[in-house]
């Protein structure tokens, strides 16, 4: 594929100080690049297939452009480890964090690609960069603020709601109760039984 094809392809998704950036990448260690539609569970996908000479990532289409462009860099560096180690490394392992680290540097290096506001927690986030984006709260916060497609941006993050308030989620009415490490304890006000709910969650104040 020409790179002109290709950067169509990824053109408005990303921003445009990464085109070429993103482009090199796959350049280098060719893959199938999927668009896809939006998954609640994952923003993006890897799967190393040995019956297959080239694999396969996949992005949600719905993504800000830069949750996309990290999203696609967390990708990609899982493309670089298993086509080194194939699949004797832990899926997000130190060789995953170290290729995902070497693959964002330029990225959070150059500037005009990430604005100050999302750039300094996700220079914060790659001294030790976890699973998903999502999993860093400070992380998920600023890009949130670029999900100008999402109806649920304006809604307020269960950790910013005070203990002892309630919310509403999913039609559902819950009272905070007790803060953990990612997740918070709930009790449902009309059962009277008790969740553990992300703190990531979008509600609404009751």
């Amino acid at each position: 594929m020409k790179k002109e094809e290709w950067i169509r392809h990824i053109q408005g998704r990303v921003p445009d100080a990464a085109l070429d950036y993103c482009f090199s990448l796959w350049e280098e260690k060719p893959f199938h690049f999927v668009i896809s539609r939006s998954r609640s569970s994952k923003l993006g996908d890897f799967r190393y297939r040995r019956d297959h000479p080239v694999q396969k990532i996949t992005i949600n289409h719905d993504l800000n452009p830069y949750q996309f462009l990290i999203t696609y860099i967390h990708e990609v560096a899982h493309h670089r480890v298993y086509a080194g180690h194939s699949i004797r490394c832990m899926p997000h392992g130190i060789e995953w964090k170290r290729a995902f680290q070497e693959l964002m540097y330029p990225m959070i290096s150059e500037k005009g690609v990430f604005p100050i506001d999302i750039l300094i927690p996700l220079r914060r986030h790659m001294q030790h960069p976890k699973a998903s984006a999502g999993a860093d709260l400070f992380l998920m916060k600023e890009l949130r603020k670029y999900d100008t497609q999402d109806p649920d941006r304006l809604k307020v993050l269960l950790s910013d709601v005070k203990l002892g308030e309630k919310f509403e989620l999913k039609n559902r009415v819950f009272q905070k109760l007790e803060s953990r490490r990612t997740r918070v304890l709930c009790l449902e006000v009309a059962t009277g039984k008790k969740y553990l709910i992300s703190g990531h969650a979008a509600v609404t104040d009751k």
